[in-house]
C-alpha cells in the first residue's frame, strides 16, 4: 500500500499538544504503546526529541492513525476520545504559531472581516495549506446553513476499523478555530462519516451559527 505523509512541523505539533494534553508521563506512555519508542532517548526523556520543524514528509499517516488508536486503548473510548478533542484543540494554537502569516488568518484585513466571511475565507485557506503541504487531501463544500469539512485522504483515522468515527482530533482542531476566528464562541462540530467506518470519506458538519 502507499504511504502518505505529513511534515515534520505538523507531526511536531501534534506531539507537542499532546504532550500539554497528558503531560510528559502521558506522552511517554502513549510513545511506547504506539511502539514509537524511537521518539525516547535512553533516559526515557521524550521533550529533547520533537521532530524537527521541517517541511519534508516523513511524519507517517499511520503514526498519526497509531498515535490516536493507542489513545483509546490506554483511556477507553470514551477517554480516548475526550483526549484526543483537547490535544486537536491544543494542536490549532501550536499549527497557528507556524501557520498563522502562511494562512493570512493573524492579518488585520482577516481578522476585520464579518464572521461568516472569515469562516469561509480561513476554511478554504487552511484546506489548501493541507491539500499543498501535506498529502492529506481535504474538500469544502459550503451548503449554506452548513459548512462540510471533507477529508478524502485521513492520517487520523488512516487504516483503522471503528463503529464510529474515530477522527476526534481533526473535529477538535476544527472546534479550536472556529472559537479563535469568533473571538470565544462555541459552535456545534460534529464527524457524521468516517473512512474507518467504511465511508468514502471523513465529513465533519460545521454550524456556524453559534450555541453560545
Amino acid at each position: 500500500m502507499t504511504e502518505y505523509f505529513y511534515p515534520q512541523s505538523m507531526g511536531r505539533i501534534i506531539l507537542l499538544a499532546m504532550e500539554e494534553v497528558l503531560g510528559r508521563e502521558g506522552i511517554r506512555s502513549i510513545l511506547r504503546l504506539s511502539s514509537l519508542d524511537s521518539y525516547l532517548d535512553k533516559s526515557g526523556s521524550f521533550s529533547d526529541r520533537h521532530p524537527a520543524a521541517r517541511t519534508d514528509r516523513t511524519f507517517s499517516f499511520g503514526t498519526v492513525s497509531r498515535l490516536m488508536e493507542s489513545l483509546e486503548r490506554a483511556y477507553g473510548p470514551q477517554g480516548g476520545r475526550g483526549t484526543a478533542l483537547r490535544a486537536g484543540r491544543a494542536c490549532f494554537q501550536y499549527g497557528l504559531r507556524e501557520y498563522g502569516l502562511q494562512l493570512g488568518v493573524t492579518e488585520m484585513a482577516y481578522r476585520l472581516l464579518p464572521f461568516p466571511t472569515k469562516l469561509r475565507v480561513g476554511a478554504h485557506a487552511f484546506a489548501d495549506l493541507f491539500n499543498k503541504q501535506t498529502d492529506q487531501r481535504v474538500r469544502v463544500e459550503d451548503k449554506g446553513d452548513k459548512l462540510y469539512w471533507h477529508i478524502e485522504r485521513c492520517p487520523v483515522c488512516w487504516e483503522r476499523h471503528t463503529s464510529d468515527p474515530a477522527c476526534h482530533l481533526a473535529v477538535g482542531l476544527l472546534q479550536e478555530s472556529l472559537y479563535w476566528i469568533s473571538g470565544g464562541r462555541l459552535f456545534n462540530v460534529e464527524e457524521v462519516t468516517c473512512v474507518a467506518c467504511g465511508d468514502d470519506a471523513c465529513s465533519i458538519v460545521i454550524d456556524p451559527t453559534p450555541v453560545s
